[in-house]
């Protein structure tokens, strides 16, 4: 009897053990580990990034959504009110518009790429302060990490689409150039000054690059919203563990 309990003490022992560990595994009031924390940060900003990336890259995903679309900036009246004047100048704005918000739909297929490269540096330090930090501090963590790269991404897809020629051998970026240089000259000269008038400095392809970066981190930070407040956007155990007792 003794050399066969010994064997089954062993097996019980050890059983008991083994279900201690598991039951420690799934108690969801444990305190989190920082393995646990920065995993579950990884997994939510992996799968907001790319949420965000694949709507914004869909057909209109920028040009229908009122957002984030990208529109010219309010100095744009300037231009597109004289070609406006033109026969199917509407149009032709239009038509830039649209080509500006296919461009930014077209880069946003390569940003969640940029966005795992930054994920897969994230420190222990950093996943405690995204965790303890504002309801978008995910998303400012990786608006610093990926910005320089991104706007270097999206910057020439926009800067082509400026380029293209519309009417009588002019592109967007040369009727802008044109016409903001000949209002420069006007608001520049002593009657300009008399009257007031504001010069026009914005860069063009900057400005639209920009605001299609802006509609990149809104929806990113959307997406941490959702993962942060509702529980159903919490799609892994990881993220209901940390996201749940942050």
């Amino acid at each position: 009897m003794k050399r066969i309990f010994l064997p089954v003490l062993l097996i019980v022992i050890t059983s008991c053990a083994d279900l201690a560990k598991f039951a420690k595994e799934i108690d969801p009031n444990r305190p989190l580990t920082q393995t646990e924390v920065v995993n579950g940060l990884k997994q939510a900003l992996i799968i907001g990034a790319d949420s965000a990336a694949t709507e914004l890259s869909a057909t209109n995903g920028y040009y229908l959504d009122q957002l984030v679309k990208i529109t010219l900036p309010p100095e744009a009246s300037v231009v597109t009110d004289n070609i406006s004047k033109l026969p199917g100048g509407k149009e032709l704005v239009n038509d830039v518009v649209l080509r500006i918000n296919r461009s930014a739909e077209e880069a946003a297929k390569e940003a969640a790429p940029v966005f795992a490269r930054a994920v897969s540096d994230m420190t222990i330090r950093d996943g405690f302060e995204i965790l303890r930090g504002e309801k978008n501090a995910a998303t400012q963590y990786l608006k610093e990490q990926t910005y320089g790269e991104l706007y270097n991404l999206y910057q020439p897809k926009i800067k082509n689409s400026l380029n293209k020629k519309i009417v009588g051998k002019l592109s967007t970026n040369d009727s802008w150039n044109k016409l903001t240089g000949q209002w420069n000259r006007i608001a520049g000269s002593f009657v300009g000054k008399v009257a007031d008038l504001q010069t026009v400095e914005t860069d063009l392809d900057r400005y639209l690059t920009e605001k299609a970066l802006d509609g990149l981190f809104l929806k990113l930070a959307l997406e941490e919203e959702k993962i942060r407040n509702n529980p159903r956007e919490r799609v892994t155990q990881l993220l209901k563990r940390v996201f749940g007792q942050s």
